[in-house]
């Protein structure tokens, strides 16, 4: 460390530890940057290794080895759940445990149906395709994947106009395996060529322990049992913000301690990054804070409640609303958001003796766009 970090004072330093956190919520389950190079070194590489989704793994156990058993290429898999739960990584085990090549690209990617026949051409026999947000794919490409995943052959258009030629090609035998994070926008004639679909569920806080210690092993970093189980407990339900949260934690032991994660350096390392005991960030709490203070626990439209917070209306629907609805903190009715009686207790807030939690309060706050199904 230099002389001049060494002059920097505490303050500067959670300053700028905050500004950090500030700039990337830790509790986002999207992987952004770097962060997926972090992520593949610390992913298991055999169904054995994978930690939690029990029932997912013995069904995704029993396709594969079926399969080898047949000497044949596995059915179609569908990984269907909320991002960060695992799909890539079952994506790549089942190319391991097949011993196959695995091709990787993304829903968005495949912009038209060319984009995909020129990825389906250079399969070979039993390979695996791997893509990742598949309910984002054109509807072109939809459409030729139908045939390639049931009769492995696609129809190459060559020209354009009434001289326009069908070309047939061949694709040898693959295993398509798609991830959602929204399997209800999979039109159903796709959907239905998957011949198994595996729906992922948030993890339990013993696994997510279990997987705190396997990543701080691989990590090299010090822990006692009560600083693991603390931050598995703020990691809501999602390995990818707990292994997110021990690299933060390992940094806060690193250089404010001895290296070893203890539950109270866990504590403060986690209250510093504003990560509360309930998983809640900043930007949870401030809508929260929001919704009971500013609009008596509402109903309020999306929008206003956006605006209250200084957020994007995206922002707070799909970072803030999923996770404080699962928690039981929120609750979206067709006249706005609503605060319930765990959001006024988790604000050390006395839940009001006249709150009907929008269900006979007046439109005060309401968007004029606001849902009404």
């Amino acid at each position: 460390m230099s002389d001049s970090s060494r002059r920097m004072t505490e303050q500067e330093y959670d300053a700028a530890e905050l500004a950090y956190a500030d700039s990337r919520s830790l509790v986002t389950a999207e992987a952004e940057g770097d962060e997926r190079a972090v992520e593949a070194a610390l992913r298991p590489r055999t169904l054995d290794e994978v930690i939690g989704q029990e029932r997912v793994r013995e069904q995704l156990s029993l396709v594969l080895q079926a399969a080898r058993h047949r000497q044949a290429v596995p059915d179609h898999v569908l990984l269907a759940g909320p991002p960060g739960l695992g799909k890539t990584t079952l994506a790549m085990i089942i190319a391991a445990e097949m011993s196959s090549p695995l091709r990787l690209t993304s829903g968005p990617a495949i912009t038209h149906a060319g984009d995909l026949a020129a990825i389906l051409s250079g399969m070979n026999d039993g390979d695996v395709l791997f893509v990742d947000e598949i309910h984002r794919m054109s509807r072109p490409a939809e459409e030729m994947l139908y045939m390639a995943m049931e009769d492995f052959r696609v129809d190459v258009v060559i020209g354009k106009g009434p001289g326009a030629t069908a070309i047939p090609l061949e694709i040898p035998p693959f295993t398509l395996v798609g991830a959602t994070t929204r399997a209800g926008l999979l039109p159903s004639p796709l959907r239905d060529r998957f011949g198994f679909t595996a729906h992922l569920e948030f993890y339990e806080p013993d696994d997510l322990e279990l997987i705190v210690r396997r990543s701080a092993g691989l990590l090299g970093v010090d822990f006692t049992g009560e600083g693991a189980a603390e931050i598995a407990s703020r990691s809501r339900g999602t390995p990818r913000i707990a292994n997110r949260l021990l690299r933060r934690v390992r940094d806060y032991a690193q250089v404010r301690a001895d290296g070893t994660v203890t539950l109270d350096l866990a504590h403060r390392a986690l209250d510093l990054y504003e990560v509360d005991r309930s998983g809640l960030d900043r930007l949870d709490r401030s809508v929260l804070d929001a919704l009971c203070r500013r609009f008596a626990g509402g109903p309020v439209g999306v929008s206003t409640l956006a605006v209250a917070v200084g957020e994007e209306r995206e922002t707070v629907e799909e970072v803030a609303e999923p996770f404080l609805v699962r928690m039981g903190m929120l609750a979206r009715t067709p006249r706005g958001r609503v605060a319930t009686p765990a959001a006024w207790e988790h604000l050390g807030l006395a839940v009001p003796a006249d709150a009907a939690f929008g269900l006979a309060q007046p439109d005060l706050f309401a968007d004029e766009d606001e849902g009404r199904g």
